[in-house]
């Protein structure tokens, strides 16, 4: 399970069902997200474990300079990849304090709702799609 997206990991969830005339991010709602990046952060620190286990278990002197090129090459795909991962968890917290202080769900720029379909998909969306849109072309002129 290296994979950084909730939606291709071991897990899964039911989506949530919107009810006619309910409020944006109430606590169904808000309880629903929270268990998600609950979920999702135990197993990116399910990894974090592994990782460290497996390159300890690992970890050999190799006399063959081919054998200790390719062990160091694993263990660097595999550092990035924990870091990526690091950072990830950062931002599972960072939308685990957003639901705690009642801003979660809402565009940081523009202040309109994200949307429950875009948050299922990206549950540390804190932009909107429009917002998102304008900083990816922001980001490809800037280069």
């Amino acid at each position: 399970m290296n994979n950084s997206n909730p939606a291709a990991s071991e897990f899964t969830f039911k989506p949530y069902e919107e009810k006619e005339g309910e409020e944006y991010m109430n606590e169904a709602q808000l309880s629903h997200f929270s268990a998600i990046l609950n979920k999702w952060k135990s197993e990116l620190m399910m990894e974090v474990d592994r990782t460290v286990h497996h390159m300890q278990d690992e970890a050999a002197n190799f006399p063959d300079p081919n054998d200790r090129a390719t062990q160091e090459s694993e263990f660097s795909l595999e550092l990035r990849t924990r870091d990526r991962e690091r950072k990830l968890i950062k931002k599972i917290d960072e939308s685990l304090k957003e639901i705690e202080s009642g801003n979660y769900g809402y565009c940081e720029t523009c202040g309109i709702e994200i949307g429950i379909r875009r948050l299922e998909a990206r549950p540390t969306a804190n932009l909107c799609i429009d917002c998102k849109t304008l900083d990816e072309i922001r980001e490809k002129q800037l280069g």
